[in-house]
């Protein structure tokens, strides 16, 4: 497996590419803007994008949805019906599918938004708004915020500590390090 990051600038959020090697086939993560960048990346290596994961229903994760729905035919993965409508495959709860030969657990994680979702695939959890390297997702009120520090701590700081966190803004980090050092969980 292999995972290509893209920076956009607008919303200033992170899109992850990530490829099957032995199977060509490819997922995106919260694809906010679409650049020549990642088309490019997508046809020069020749992969079959399969498939649209989005992490939560905010602008910066969502904008490049349609641009990719034009160029290429992945099922859209979402907690949020709204995010793509009837392109979309709504999920709930915690879960697994196999999309291809991409073998993807989820996490409902509410608290940033009700629809937030982490994405786990290998070694590596998408976690978009819910967790970032050092503090947590902002949240509308106090019980929101109690909702997603006890989801971060009994589903996320519960698994092993060499996972690494990719999130929707900033650097990667991992389990271990936000155990130790995460201002908001300490």
């Amino acid at each position: 497996m292999k995972v290509y990051y893209h920076f956009n600038i607008e919303g200033f959020s992170n899109t992850y590419l990530v490829v099957n090697e032995s199977s060509n086939e490819a997922v995106i993560i919260d694809p906010g803007e679409i650049t020549e960048k990642i088309i490019s990346q997508i046809e020069e290596k020749n992969l079959n994008l399969i498939g649209i994961l989005i992490t939560h229903n905010h602008k910066a994760h969502i904008e490049g949805i349609n641009t990719l729905l034009k160029i290429y035919s992945p099922k859209v993965f979402a907690a949020d019906w709204e995010v793509s409508q009837n392109n979309t495959t709504v999920i709930s709860g915690d879960g697994k599918f196999k999309i291809g030969q991409i073998n993807v657990h989820y996490l409902s994680i509410p608290g940033h938004t009700s629809d937030s979702v982490a994405y786990g695939i290998g070694n590596l959890l998408f976690t978009g708004d819910i967790l970032f390297a050092g503090t947590i997702g902002s949240t509308n009120s106090s019980y929101s915020e109690f909702i997603l520090r006890s989801n971060i701590n009994n589903k996320i700081l519960s698994q092993q500590d060499e996972i690494v966190l990719m999130p929707g803004h900033g650097p990667p980090t991992t389990i271990e390090a936000e155990k130790n050092f995460n201002r908001d969980l300490s």
